[in-house]
């Protein structure tokens, strides 16, 4: 193979915008050779490809190599699965399922050696994280004590909602904040710091909008070494921040404002604490500001790496298989404010997909499948 024949399922927005970057040639070795979307009208968008009203019809075509899914949470566990049992390489939209055991559903149907399977997580081709991610990998920071991440630049209004009948409902979209916006957000927390022992949350249900899922979440994390963290999240917040604070033995990292400070200290805080005879005085520091020039390549870079892997081997830098840890973590924090207590990790799967399956029983567009929704009902009925 000299190139990658890529099927685009799913023509939304997202998919429609990496449609063109493959078209414009921003995809080196990339070829858009086909397009699927339950909605007739997106074949309109893209008439130089051959369009297909099904998936299975696209999969089946002959004309892909891989496939990019991009359509609606609970359509990724059943395209997905059926474009990796047909032999193809997947990439596809975060989060790779809207819960724990579709998850797991989806990571079995994956045969590691003879195709590549991708998760459309960007932001780890973001510089600010890719340093922070060195320094704490290389030790300069020394033990993590404590996580902040304050994340409510995500502000939507009532209008937004409104948009679309399935927006923020169980049965549309399987969560709020947590499983819409902040995928990116809880695969960077455990891309950096790894998953924590323990979670305890409070996500509150339509705090801002008329809406039925959560949009204003805080959640504390525990690590089995006794480092702590907190993640505060809202749509409903304006104006909003987004600061991650990390502190260490060996200084404070600040990640805000697209700028990059590391207080450094001279001496490690629990050697100082234990070895100094003065009683209010911290250790003596450094600031440093790390000097980081924009964001990326962002879903090109993923993209890209995608197709190097799949013609050259190269090691991915998002593998769908890690995917489960941010589906995890936003599963563990619903579970606990909805059960009101502390969920250990790793969370049962299946108790948490008899609790979904509940919401979505109680959800305003049940009505729109015949029984309670599946993947497969949603890749039928909310697939554009």
């Amino acid at each position: 193979m000299k190139e990658v024949r890529i099927g685009i399922i799913g023509l939304g927005s997202m998919g429609a915008n990496h449609a063109r970057s493959i078209l414009e040639g921003k995809i080196p070795r990339a070829v858009f050779t086909a397009a699927s979307d339950q909605n007739p009208k997106a074949a309109e968008r893209f008439p130089q490809v051959p369009f297909f009203p099904d998936t299975e019809a696209l999969i089946n075509s002959g004309l892909v190599d891989a496939v990019l899914i991009a359509t609606p949470h609970f359509a990724h566990t059943t395209e997905g699965i059926a474009a990796l049992k047909a032999g193809l390489h997947v990439l596809v939209e975060k989060p790779i399922s809207v819960h724990k055991a579709d998850c797991e559903r989806f990571i079995a149907a994956y045969q590691p050696g003879r195709q590549v399977f991708a998760a459309m997580f960007n932001q780890r081709t973001d510089p600010f994280y890719i340093k922070l991610r060195e320094l704490i990998q290389n030790g300069e920071l020394g033990a993590l004590r404590r996580i902040q991440w304050t994340v409510t630049n995500w502000f939507r209004t009532q209008a937004y909602y409104n948009s679309g009948g399935w927006r923020a409902t169980w049965a549309g979209e399987g969560g709020g904040v947590l499983l819409n916006q902040c995928p990116h957000n809880l695969d960077l927390w455990q891309w950096l710091f790894g998953m924590p022992d323990e979670v305890r949350a409070f996500a509150a249900l339509g705090r801002y909008h008329t809406i039925e899922v959560e949009d204003d979440v805080t959640a504390y994390l525990k690590y089995r070494d006794g480092t702590t963290g907190v993640f505060i999240t809202s749509t409903g917040e304006a104006p909003g921040s987004n600061r991650l604070e990390v502190a260490a033995e060996r200084g404070k990292v600040v990640l805000e404002n697209n700028r990059f400070t590391f207080t450094r200290n001279e001496i490690p805080m629990s050697k100082y604490s234990q070895t100094t005879d003065k009683l209010f005085v911290g250790p003596p520091t450094w600031e440093i500001n790390i000097p980081i020039e924009g964001r990326g390549p962002q879903h090109n870079g993923i993209i890209t790496n995608f197709v190097a892997s799949i013609l050259d081997g190269a090691p991915l830098l998002a593998p769908a298989v890690e995917g489960i840890h941010s589906v995890e973590l936003a599963n563990a924090m619903i579970l606990s404010s909805m059960e009101n207590e502390t969920v250990s990790l790793p969370m049962d799967s299946a108790r948490y997909e008899t609790l979904l399956q509940r919401n979505i029983a109680g959800s305003k567009v049940k009505a729109a499948v015949a029984v309670v929704p599946t993947s497969a009902d949603f890749s039928k009925s909310f697939n554009s």
